[in-house]
């Protein structure tokens, strides 16, 4: 197999989008808007993306109107998108509706879009698929285009489609007296909703089409895997996190997962760093899909076990 990129036309409503496929598996990213990964999936098989065709998502009013233009409106759109942490409003919600540069690599392409003059930064985005596996690096850039230094953490968002299962390890190290996990819970988010499921081994959250109530936590994901298995197919994000020796976000947080009824994110971050004017900071995913060989039951740890085993050994 070999990758091959190719932009084509329109997708759905999104206008523009370059194609990144090695036969196997695709990639789509917008460049009429973004950018954003809209879709990823086996070729002629499920996107794991949520998709947001009616536009329902959103955020406007007068702090977008003072900080950026009058009338901006920033859209979710979906897909997988790159922001940076510390989240704040309305500099977190740019609205990225403008074109998309693009340059084609060998295994892929590097998305640049508009600079966010009014925030002060650069984004990037670098796609790169395998040729011969299931697998796309997925390479994240923000770079301090401000006259003095910033504090901020590259943040990766993937913004997954409705009715799948989220399966997260726990850290499982011995750290003897001293505690080996740590959690960072939102004040919307309800220990008790019945989406989650806290085990000794995993965590698991389910989208629930029905539940409009958000749900988000973030932890210290040591083994720095997440799962997400929709439909057909399973995902399987993973990065390097640097704990317990890193400076993380929001009380040392490296991955956090949000959810409604519209959709579920897997969320990365890389390290908390104080950058200079010019500097530019990375963050890296790796992305595999694999063939869902049947949703475990979301409470039943044995089954979560051998499914983690069988996709990702």
């Amino acid at each position: 197999m070999a990758v091959t990129v190719r932009e084509i036309p329109s997708y759905e409503n999104y206008g523009r989008c370059v194609q990144v496929t090695n036969g196997e598996i695709e990639a789509y990213i917008t460049v009429d808007l973004g950018p954003r990964i809209i879709r990823y999936g086996f070729v002629g098989g499920t996107n794991i993306m949520f998709n947001d065709i009616a536009r329902d998502c959103s955020n406007a009013g007068p702090e977008f109107d003072r900080h950026y233009f009058k009338g901006a409106q920033w859209f979710i759109y979906g897909g997988h998108r790159l922001w940076v942490s510390p989240e704040s409003m309305p500099e977190s919600y740019y609205p990225d509706r403008d074109p998309v540069e693009y340059r084609v690599t060998e295994q892929g392409a590097v998305f640049t879009p508009k600079p966010q003059t009014e925030n002060g930064y650069q984004f990037e985005i670098e796609v790169a698929m395998c040729a011969d596996k299931n697998e796309m690096q997925v390479l994240h850039r923000v770079k301090n285009i401000a006259e003095q230094p910033r504090e901020f953490a590259v943040w990766a968002l993937t913004v997954l489609g409705k009715n799948g299962l989220e399966i997260i390890p726990q850290n499982t190290h011995d750290t003897g007296l001293l505690a080996n996990r740590y959690f960072s819970v939102w004040p919307y988010a309800d220990m008790q909703d019945p989406r989650f499921y806290f085990g000794s081994r995993y965590l698991t959250l389910r989208q629930d089409p029905s539940m409009p109530q958000a749900f988000k936590i973030g932890l210290d994901n040591q083994k720095g895997t997440g799962i997400y298995a929709i439909e057909d197919t399973v995902f399987i994000k993973r990065y390097a996190p640097n704990h317990p020796n890193g400076c993380y976000a929001d009380n040392g947080m490296s991955y956090e997962t949000y959810t409604n009824n519209h959709f579920l994110e897997l969320e990365t971050l890389g390290e908390l760093k104080k950058v200079a004017p010019g500097e530019t900071i990375e963050h890296t995913e790796r992305w595999e899909l694999r063939k869902n060989p049947g949703t475990p039951d979301a409470r039943d740890e044995a089954a979560i076990d051998a499914f983690v085993r069988q996709v990702t050994e």
